[in-house]
């Protein structure tokens, strides 16, 4: 006996000749195959949905440390000395959140299917699931009507942590034909939501109809929930473990026989009676998982430093270790060695496994303190871990020469969501005792199990090659991303998986005779996929496609405050300088262009040349607007009569303003795509075409530029004018150091642009005020509207009579303005965007058809407007309904009754 234990002291993988371990030829002939190899043609998306992408916090950008060493001049040992004094720094909460497997598996009973649930939802908070069937074809899924995921109603206000279901022994009817498949349990930071599991009883040719019932709820306000899981003995309790150490045990069996769940939303569990003051409980240690054992009211926790069994058969609770992580310091290999990861092993609740950042341990609850077998794995931090019969992983054999060592054999199941490597562990009995009788196994309780061959790796996205050049080029590109960019954005990682039934997996030509499994899997992508695996002898290290696929690294967002799914092209990122916004923001956009003309001479700001073709599409268009070729300052009579549709203060302004520049400013304001390719900017500018109506800048109803990205052969690029391009504002203060008026020449007289701009508010207001009347202002009387002739700066001729004019106050922006603005208009600014100002309905020769529509003019282009009969017709009834809604309003008449 002696010499069986003491093999277990040398991990697999430590020493050159493992006592441990069965590989070699002699091991082959008994084992079989127990690697497990992807079938590339084999590869099925099922269904694909945003609803499957995962919503984690936002990545944290640099640690503390980092952030101390780059953003400032503190050496790194200071750096280090701060970091230390604020305790261990935990910088990625996306790997902590996907160690839990986000997908989980029910069989349907008496049928070909199974549902599949996951967590979904904005914030993943709500449970989702779908119903997977297998036929002779293939997967078929069933989705709700919207073809999207069925989704519970109810929401866990937390993001949900994990899943666990239990299936119900025995099924039981509620009298509407719905039967109890199971129950599900859903956990997050600080709440667990029961559910149970109904489905339709229907045969196996009918796709069953599932539905999630809620039974309650619980809410941990002082402490966190850190694992919570079903009994397999009585399938109605579960378990909840708290960050603390608590235990709480929840019996669903009363709800079932209540007829009104709903009355015990708030469920009460019953807080178990057990003390940890043997043994330390600092906060240095993690609470990591619990499971039922061997009894209903045995318990394994596992916590970072120890695996602890818990019988609560007593009315005293008894506790006793059965392992601890200072066992394995001799063959550790991190500074600071701690369990991560736990898991039950096998149904008979005896055995479990337990790993550490370097070591996995197979142990017995029978011989405590003593590990049964232990392996050395190189994973990084591996939180996931599962134990599987190996029959189910080398199902469907044809080949009969290994079922026994498949229904002895076990399988491991290791590795990281956040990292995308697995591993399997295989192990089982020696040789001789796989062709003895089950009585003689049974009657040796305590024989060494072995491990069967080394670990293999399990290609779980069934996509990745594991050539030597495949894996240095994956290397190279994790070190090339900038240390604040997390590398599973850029790649597609498995975020959950799920192994099918037998009777489940699609037939497949060409898999071997050794049997294999179907996955079903969650990927980063939003996708649901199968793939059938393989029993091997050797493991797979080249897959022609993927090794074909040049590493073209798409966007998987892992953020769900960052997912955009309409978005599907690379993304490129420029970055712009915004020193001149923030001057005119703070009022100093002169200081900001003046330290540039600092760097360059003045002179050089206008010595690009006025191309001929432009001056004369400007001069054309500010002639069609009133002004004179010498361009003197524009009367307000002349910006007044530009206005077409109903303009503000600040509009009428900017008219004036932009009818001001000289000529050579304006060169700077407008200009043609040719000029923009000859400064070869690396950013696609896009600009609006100036329209052909004669009008002010800025311009409204114009069309957008027909510029592509890139010009072809197919997309010619256009010569029209378009602008502006630079804003108004750098341009007014150009002006001004054109006029030799400038911070350095005259500080004391320093121009100030929102000084120019209220001085031209105060202009229009002053303007308006003489020459539009208020419709809705009861003061003004019904008398002749003032003529735009009594502006003493532009007197027009008779052709250029100026038009009546109306200033109009939308009671919608009655909020924004305490009173009337007429009279002290310098105190309240918001009148210039919420007082409108609109030339009145002219005569013309379309006044057969618009006339009386509008108050405000329209204004049309040269075509000529030929109707038809039936289009006049329909255009009589529509006016007609018009006009006839017009009498009716009474606020409308009012208006119309004023001007």
């Amino acid at each position: 006996m002696f010499e069986e234990e003491w093999k277990s002291l040398f991990p697999i993988g430590t020493v050159f000749k493992s006592p441990l371990l069965l590989s070699g030829s002699s091991a082959k002939d008994s084992i079989g195959p127990v690697v497990f190899n992807p079938i590339s043609t084999s590869l099925t998306r099922l269904f694909s949905s945003c609803s499957f992408l995962p919503s984690l916090s936002p990545p944290s950008i640099l640690n503390l440390y980092r952030f101390l060493h780059t953003s400032s001049s503190v050496v790194p040992s200071t750096s280090s000395s701060v970091v230390s004094l604020f305790g261990e720094q935990h910088n990625n909460d996306a790997a902590s959140t996907l160690r839990y497997n986000r997908l989980q598996l029910l069989r349907c009973p008496n049928s070909n299917s199974i549902v599949v649930f996951f967590p979904t939802g904005p914030n993943s908070d709500h449970v989702g699931f779908l119903v997977v069937s297998g036929n002779c074809s293939g997967l078929s899924v069933q989705s709700d009507c919207d073809n999207d995921v069925f989704s519970v109603e109810s929401e866990l206000k937390y993001q949900i942590l994990g899943i666990s279901v239990n299936p119900v022994s025995d099924l039981g009817f509620d009298g509407d034909s719905f039967i109890d498949i199971g129950f599900l349990l859903a956990y997050t930071m600080y709440s667990v939501e029961w559910f149970i599991v109904k489905s339709y009883a229907t045969d196996s040719s009918f796709l069953p109809k599932v539905s999630l019932v809620h039974l309650g709820s619980k809410v941990f306000k002082s402490c966190s929930v850190v694992h919570a899981c079903w009994s397999p003995h009585l399938s109605e309790e579960s378990v909840v473990l708290l960050e603390d150490g608590s235990l709480f045990l929840f019996d669903m069996e009363p709800l079932l026989k209540a007829k009104n769940c709903s009355t015990y939303a708030n469920l009460k569990g019953i807080r178990l009676r057990v003390s940890w003051d043997s043994f330390d409980c600092s906060k240095k240690v993690k609470w990591l998982s619990c499971e039922f054992s061997w009894h209903p009211r045995i318990l394994i926790v596992a916590r970072s430093d120890a695996v602890l069994l818990v019988d609560l058969r007593e009315d005293e609770s008894s506790i006793s270790c059965l392992v601890k992580i200072d066992m394995f310091h001799s063959y550790s290999l991190a500074q600071r060695e701690q369990f991560l990861a736990f898991s039950k092993a096998g149904s008979d609740g005896f055995f479990f496994t337990v790993a550490s950042n370097s070591l996995l341990i197979l142990c017995d609850i029978r011989k405590p303190m003593s590990p049964v077998l232990q392996w050395t794995h190189c994973l990084d931090e591996p939180r996931y871990m599962n134990v599987f019969s190996l029959s189910k992983l080398r199902s469907s054999a044809s080949n009969g020469l290994y079922r026994l060592a498949s229904e002895s054999g076990y399988c491991i199941i290791l590795g990281s969501f956040w990292s995308c490597e697995f591993n399997i562990f295989c192990y089982g009995p020696s040789p001789p005792t796989l062709y003895q009788s089950v009585s003689s196994r049974s009657s040796k309780y305590f024989q060494s199990l072995y491990a069967w061959e080394r670990p293999s790796n399990l290609i779980l996205s069934g996509r990745e090659c594991s050539c030597g050049s495949c894996l240095v080029r994956q290397e190279t590109f994790k070190d090339a991303i900038p240390e604040w960019v997390e590398w599973q954005q850029k790649r597609e990682i498995v975020l959950g998986f799920g192994i099918l039934d037998a009777d489940l997996s699609p037939p497949l030509a060409g898999q071997n005779e050794h049997g294999g499994f179907t996955l079903l899997r969650l990927v980063s992508s939003g996708a649901l996929e199968s793939q059938t695996y393989q029993a091997s002898w050797n493991s797979l290290k080249w897959i022609d496609e993927s090794h074909k696929e040049s590493l073209n690294l798409a966007d998987y967002f892992l953020y769900g405050w960052l997912v955009d799914d309409k978005y599907r092209f690379s993304r490129k990122f420029m970055y712009f300088s915004f020193e001149y916004l923030m001057g005119y923001l703070n009022d100093n956009l002169d200081e900001v262009l003046d330290s540039f003309t600092r760097k360059y001479s003045k002179d050089s700001l206008c010595e690009r040349a006025l191309t001929s073709e432009i001056h004369a599409v400007l001069c054309e268009k500010l002639k069609a607007c009133g002004f004179d070729r010498l361009r003197t300052s524009p009367a307000l009579a002349v910006v007044f009569n530009d206005i077409s549709l109903p303009a503000s203060i600040q509009e009428i302004a900017f008219k004036k303003l932009w009818a001001s520049l000289p000529m050579d400013l304006l060169h700077f304001a407008f200009s043609n795509y040719s000029e923009f390719l000859e400064d070869k900017n690396p950013v696609s500018l896009e600009f609006s075409t100036v329209p052909s109506l004669h009008q002010l800048p800025p311009f409204m109803l114009r069309n957008p530029s027909s510029r592509s990205n890139k010009w072809s052969k197919k997309v010619h690029r256009t010569e029209s004018l378009v602008g502006p391009v630079l804003p108004l504002p750098i341009l007014l203060v150009l002006h001004e150091f054109q006029n030799g008026c400038s911070k350095l020449e005259e500080e004391a007289g320093k121009f100030s642009l929102k000084e120019e701009l209220g001085e031209q508010y105060d202009q229009i207001r002053f303007a308006a005020r003489e020459m539009a009347v208020s419709p809705l202002d009861s003061k003004v009387d019904d008398g002749p509207i003032v003529s735009l002739s009594d502006d003493q700066e532009y007197v027009p001729s008779d052709s250029q009579k100026p038009k009546n004019f109306v200033s109009y106050h939308p009671s919608a922006f009655d909020s924004h303005t305490s009173s009337n603005t007429q009279g002290n208009s310098t105190d309240h600014a918001a009148d210039v965007f919420d007082s409108l100002i609109f030339k009145l309905e002219e005569k013309s020769k379309n006044e057969e058809l618009f006339d009386g529509l509008c108050p405000v003019e329209l204004k049309f282009d040269d075509r000529p407007m030929n109707f038809r009969p039936n289009e006049l017709k329909a255009y009589g009834l529509l006016k007609k309904q018009l006009l006839k809604w017009g009498d009716g309003f009474a606020a409308y008449k009012e208006f119309r009754s004023k001007i």
